[in-house]
């Protein structure tokens, strides 16, 4: 079914409004309750693949989190899950991601550690070289990312935080017909880190974030001209709401 221009506009507008008026609603929660976050990042990510150029290009990041369990006297942690979304404003060039993930926090005073059993897709650009496209297989991530969380400061308000994780082989996706009968690329090693730094107002709260990521892949025909492998680095700052 198509959807004309002005219908979707209409519903654009109903979903800004339902999402507006649902933040507001969680605005109204009362501090002592509050159990999650939701928020919104924008900035810019740098993406290289093989020898091609780098390209840059503005993101946005929308992420949340709840905590199922909370943290008791006899040593049970916070039971946390959530998800993001990462979109680039240039699709062609730069890879959109989706992932949600669940894990324990363990609260230690002003510090807190934990670690997330995270599911990630990311869906790759098509690469253009010598005018001939390679449509890239997208990839399904199981990612074990390490949690540390410091706050210091008057009150605590200000925190930083860290995550860090080796990638595993990936699962590999046909983005296209096309890629039927071809061989997906061999994963060799990947990481991801991620530092924030923020200050927390009391529903609300500020960050700044850094994200650096590198894949690598087997030099061989599945990999064609290393187009596959693929470093980012994405800075991005929002604002985000306590509930």
């Amino acid at each position: 079914m198509t959807v004309k221009p002005g219908k979707a506009r209409l519903v654009r507008m109903h979903s800004f409004f339902f999402i507006l008026s649902f933040l507001f609603l969680l605005a109204a929660v009362p501090a002592h309750s509050q159990r999650g976050t939701l928020g919104i990042d924008l900035g810019e990510t740098t993406d290289k693949f093989g020898s091609l150029s780098s390209q840059t290009a503005g993101e946005v990041r929308a992420y949340g989190q709840y905590s199922l369990l909370q943290a008791n006297k006899d040593g049970f942690p916070n039971i946390v899950i959530g998800g993001e979304v990462d979109a680039p404003t240039d699709t062609n060039n730069h890879a959109k991601e989706y992932a949600v993930f669940g894990g324990p926090i363990f609260p230690v005073g002003n510090f807190s550690a934990g670690f997330y059993a995270e599911i990630r897709k990311i869906d790759l650009p098509t690469a253009v070289e010598d005018n001939q496209n390679l449509v890239r297989f997208n990839m399904e991530l199981l990612e074990i990312p390490v949690v540390l969380k410091y706050k210091f400061g008057p009150d605590r308000h200000a925190f930083i935080e860290v995550q860090g994780e080796p990638e595993f082989t990936p699962r590999f996706r046909s983005a296209a017909a096309s890629q039927a009968g071809i061989l997906h690329p061999n994963f060799d090693y990947g990481y991801t880190v991620r530092g924030s730094l923020g200050y927390n107002f009391g529903k609300w709260f500020l960050r700044g974030t850094y994200q650096l990521r590198s894949f690598q892949f087997t030099n061989n025909p599945n990999n064609p001209a290393g187009l596959y492998n693929w470093r980012s680095n994405a800075v991005t700052g929002g604002i985000g709401l306590n509930f």
